[in-house]
């Protein structure tokens, strides 16, 4: 019987929604199909496998979603052979609901298997029937799975995944699990294995990256984790997303402002200013919490730039609730602010509350907070116009970099600063420049280069290479290794 040596090599895309757990797990997901011999598809060609890592807590993620996957189905029947799988929170939320409405689908896997990926794919070819298979628990922890990285430079490293809150406006802990988390060694084998191939910043990642501990019981896990993180040597800088205000201690300002490679930025959610509000999420903290922490990183680090996620319009909020919010940002002034009206997500407790708000209502608040913390950002932004910034070359940051001859990159606050690149400054590269011009939500930066390093990451970009981990399991034996 003779065997398919010719036969070509099958293309995948990956497209992903969401969080940046869920850009991770995609670079997980590309790591598994290239080690199962499939090759990622040129750009501009149809993929011989497109897999959807999908979103369930983003509005309208569903209609998104089968909208993407009507488009995907005349797609399919002019290309037979050819497969599409669906993972991610929606997928684990939503299950054989998935190929009920688009039988077209030949995958769907969830949140807690995702290296079932390939295994999946060949037996819905080999049976010719969808594969759907949801696991109800964490079958594997993702790092210990192959990952073909994005970017040459900076890295996501997942700390911990899950989460242990019960906030009644998230399905996150019902999709991804109770919190499970890695032990330090097999992070910091990971973030080693980064700046081996030339990585200069990784960020750490978790549902709640500050918690990190709370599995073996060691509160000052999180503090001891930044500081041995940015003693690696070779790693430039440190960043971790996205932390809770209800377990964020002192021990964590202290690392961050006693570690050189931590960058002093700050992503700290807070959701709504109102104490009632507050209670009815089951956030955990109240207002003057918050605003304690956010003036103890400030007087530890002055320079830090903060960010947060504000919600309008949950249910049962007040006139005077949302004043509490607007007087929280005003004082705080934050950096730069994700923020949502609030939507229904079926499944979690405050669908069901009463004091839905009409949507009118939600439009109208959510219009002022946006118009105060835009005024607040370009204010905090003009505020580093002279400055010196040290920058990290990023591909792609900036939409208009073509058209305007400037790159782009994040200064070490976070901050993004479109700026003249000069020659030979590659993505990857870290250059000086000083800022001359600041809007809402970047800085410019039109002057001469003070500096320009070539870096390891500059050279793997320019050649076109990718960092690859091969999954970290320390101390544990691989599948078919010698006993």
């Amino acid at each position: 019987m003779g065997t398919e040596v010719d036969s070509p090599q099958r293309t995948y895309r990956v497209r992903t929604y969401g969080c940046q757990m869920n850009v991770h797990d995609s670079e997980r997901l590309a790591g598994l199909l290239e080690a199962a011999g499939y090759a990622a598809a040129p750009e501009g060609a149809d993929a011989d496998v497109v897999v959807l890592n999908t979103c369930a807590v983003r509005e309208n993620a569903d209609n998104r979603l089968y909208g993407n996957l009507g488009h995907l189905r005349p797609v399919k029947d002019a290309h037979p052979g050819m497969q599409i799988a669906v993972g991610g929170c929606l997928a684990q939320k939503d299950r054989g609901e998935i190929v009920r409405r688009a039988p077209w689908v030949d995958v769907v896997f969830g949140t807690h298997n995702v290296g079932s990926l390939p295994a999946l794919l060949e037996r819905a070819r080999h049976n010719a029937e969808a594969q759907v298979e949801i696991a109800e628990a964490l079958e594997v922890f993702p790092s210990t799975l192959p990952a073909k990285r994005d970017s040459a430079y900076a890295g996501w490293v997942s700390i911990s995944v899950g989460c242990n809150n019960t906030c009644t406006f998230c399905i996150v802990p019902a999709l991804r699990g109770k919190e499970k988390d890695r032990r330090p060694g097999e992070i910091l084998a990971e973030v080693q294995a980064l700046v081996d191939q030339g990585v200069l910043e990784v960020t750490l990642l978790g549902q709640n990256v500050n918690a990190y501990g709370v599995e073996f019981r060691d509160r000052g896990a999180f503090a001891g984790l930044l500081r041995a993180t940015g003693a690696i040597e070779g790693l430039e800088r440190v960043r971790f997303t996205s932390p809770h205000p209800r377990e964020f201690t002192d021990d964590v300002i202290e690392a961050m402002a006693e570690t050189p490679a931590v960058c002093p930025q700050l992503h700290m959610p807070l959701q709504s200013g109102s104490d009632e509000v507050l209670r009815r999420m089951r956030r955990g903290y109240r207002q003057e919490r918050y605003l304690g922490i956010i003036d103890r990183v400030r007087a530890a680090m002055p320079d830090a730039a903060i960010t947060t996620d504000v919600i309008v319009g949950f249910p049962g909020e007040t006139e005077a609730d949302f004043e509490q919010t607007l007087e929280v940002v005003r004082q705080a002034r934050f950096a730069g602010a994700f923020t949502f009206q609030y939507s229904k997500r079926p499944g979690t407790p405050a669908a069901a509350m009463d004091g839905q708000l009409p949507k009118e209502v939600v439009q109208e608040r959510y219009l002022r907070l946006t118009a105060l913390q835009e005024d607040i950002g370009w204010a905090e932004n003009r505020a580093q116009v002279g400055r010196t910034v040290e920058l990290l070359a990023a591909a792609g940051e900036g939409s208009k970099d073509a058209r305007t001859g400037r790159m782009s990159g994040r200064a070490r606050d976070g901050r993004l600063v479109h700026f003249a690149g000069g020659d030979g400054v590659r993505p990857g590269d870290v250059v000086e420049t000083v800022v001359t011009a600041a809007a809402p939500h970047h800085l410019i930066a039109d002057g001469p280069l003070l500096s320009h390093r070539r870096t390891r990451a500059g050279d793997a970009h320019e050649a076109g290479t990718r960092p690859t981990t091969p999954g970290v399991l320390l101390g544990m034996p691989r599948v078919g290794a010698p006993a």
